[in-house]
C-alpha cells in the first residue's frame, strides 16, 4: 500500500520520519497531530546529536522533523552533520524557538521548511509538500547526472567514430595508391609502349585519347587520396591548409588568402589532422552554400592558444541554421574541437559572411592540453 500523498507516490508504504526532539510532550503533540490528518507514518525520536547523525545517515528515513533548539547543539549542527549524505532527506523545523531571521537562513542552507509548534495543524501539508518537493529535486539532480554521463558517452562514441573514420580514409587511400593506382600506372606504360610501336593515325588517336583519359584517372585517384589521407600534412599544418586552401582557390576561383605565423607551429598529430578537418570542412560548405568572392584562413599559436579561422563574405547563413538538427558538417567541426580539448565558435551575418573558429589550447610544448 502508498502512502496517500495527494501528488507524489514516491514513497511506500508509511512514511518513515526520524524526530529530532528532547520534549517526549512535544513528540507526542506531533504524532497527533499528524494522527489528526490521517497521514500514514511511522517515527522515531532521537535527542543526542551523534545518535541523530547515525540514524540520519542510514537511509531508513524519508522524513527529518527537528526541533531548532536542543542541548547542546542546534538544527543547523544536526543538517549539518549529514553534509556527507547523498541526497540529504527532506528536514523540517518544528520549533516554538526560532525567529524569522533563522528560519530563513535554514531554508537558505537546504532544509526543506519550517512549522511553528504553536501552528500544528499546518504539519502535515508541510510534511507532504516537503517530501514532494524532496523526491523532485531527487530526480531532477538523477537526471542531470544520467544526462551528464550521457553526453559523455556520446562524446567518446562520436570521438571513437571520427577515428575509425580516419583509420577507414588511411586504409581506402593506401589501397587507392597500392592497387588502383599501380594498375593505372602500369596501362600508363603499354599506351606509351603502344603508340611508339604503331603508325596508323586513327589507332594513334585513340591511344591519344585513351592516354588523356588515362591521365585525367590518375589525377582524379591523387586527389581522392590526398582527400581521403593529406600526406602533406607530414610537412606541417601550414603547409597543409595552404594545400588545402591552393586547391579551393583553384577548383571554384574564389579568391583565398592564407596568414600564417612566420616562425614553424609544433603540433602533435591529432590536432594537426582536427584543424585540417575542420578547415577541409569550413571550405567544403563555403564551396556550396556561401556565394562568396574572397576567402580568408588566419592561424595562429599566440598566447598558448592555436586559433585557426576560415571566414567568407559571403550571403551568411540562414537563421536558425546552426540549430538544425541535419547540420552534421558544423556539429562534426565541434566533436573535433572537443576531442581535441578545444571549442568551435561560429558567427554568421548577411552583411559580413560567415566565422568558423578552432581555438585549442595548448602546452608549452606545443601540444594540446589534457
Amino acid at each position: 500500500m502508498k502512502t496517500p500523498l495527494p501528488i507524489s507516490e514516491e514513497v511506500a508504504g508509511p512514511i518513515r520520519i526520524l524526530h529530532l526532539e528532547d520534549s517526549l510532550i512535544d513528540h507526542e503533540l506531533i504524532i497527533r497531530a499528524l494522527q489528526a490528518a490521517k497521514l500514514e507514518f511511522s517515527v522515531e525520536r532521537v535527542e543526542t546529536l551523534p545518535e541523530f547523525a547515525r540514524l540520519a545517515s542510514s537511509g531508513d528515513f524519508d522524513l527529518i522533523l527537528a526541533d531548532y533548539r536542543l542541548p547542546g547543539f542546534t538544527a543547523i549542527e544536526a543538517w549539518d552533520a549529514l553534509a556527507a549524505v547523498n541526497p540529504r532527506p527532506a528536514f523540517v523545523l518544528v520549533s516554538g524557538a526560532i525567529g524569522e531571521a533563522a528560519a530563513v537562513a535554514a531554508i537558505q542552507s537546504g532544509m526543506s521548511d519550517y512549522v511553528l509548534k504553536d501552528d500544528l495543524g499546518k504539519l502535515a501539508h508541510v510534511v507532504q509538500r516537503s517530501i514532494e518537493v524532496h523526491h523532485a529535486r531527487v530526480s531532477r539532480e538523477n537526471a542531470i547526472r544520467e544526462l551528464a554521463a550521457s553526453e559523455k558517452r556520446l562524446a567518446g562514441f562520436a570521438e571513437h567514430l571520427q577515428a575509425t573514420i580516419e583509420q577507414e580514409r588511411t586504409a581506402i587511400a593506401r589501397e587507392i595508391h597500392d592497387d588502383i593506382g599501380g594498375s593505372l600506372a602500369a596501362i600508363k606504360f603499354d599506351l606509351s609502349w603502344m603508340a611508339r610501336h604503331h603508325a596508323d593515325p586513327e589507332t594513334l588517336a585513340h591511344l591519344s585519347t585513351a592516354q588523356d583519359m588515362l591521365q585525367h584517372a590518375l589525377g582524379a585517384s591523387q586527389r581522392i587520396m590526398m582527400n581521403l589521407r593529406p600526406a602533406i600534412l607530414d610537412q606541417g599544418l601550414v603547409a597543409a591548409i595552404q594545400w588545402l586552401a591552393s586547391s579551393f582557390e583553384r577548383r571554384t576561383a574564389i579568391k583565398t588568402l592564407v596568414r600564417t605565423p612566420t616562425s614553424p607551429i609544433h603540433l602533435d598529430k591529432e590536432l594537426e589532422l582536427a584543424a585540417f578537418r575542420t578547415s577541409q570542412e569550413a571550405l567544403t560548405n563555403i564551396g556550396k552554400h556561401a556565394c562568396c568572392k574572397q576567402v580568408t584562413i588566419d592561424l595562429t599559436d599566440d598566447h598558448q592558444v592555436l586559433t585557426l579561422e576560415i571566414s567568407d563574405d559571403g550571403q551568411g547563413l540562414s537563421a536558425g541554421a546552426l540549430d538544425n538538427p541535419k547540420a552534421f558538417g558544423i556539429k562534426g567541426m565541434r566533436e573535433r574541437a572537443h576531442a581535441v580539448g578545444g571549442w568551435l565558435d561560429v558567427s554568421t551575418n548577411s552583411q559580413r559572411g560567415t566565422s568558423i573558429i578552432l581555438s585549442v589550447p595548448l602546452s608549452k610544448t606545443g601540444e594540446t592540453l589534457a
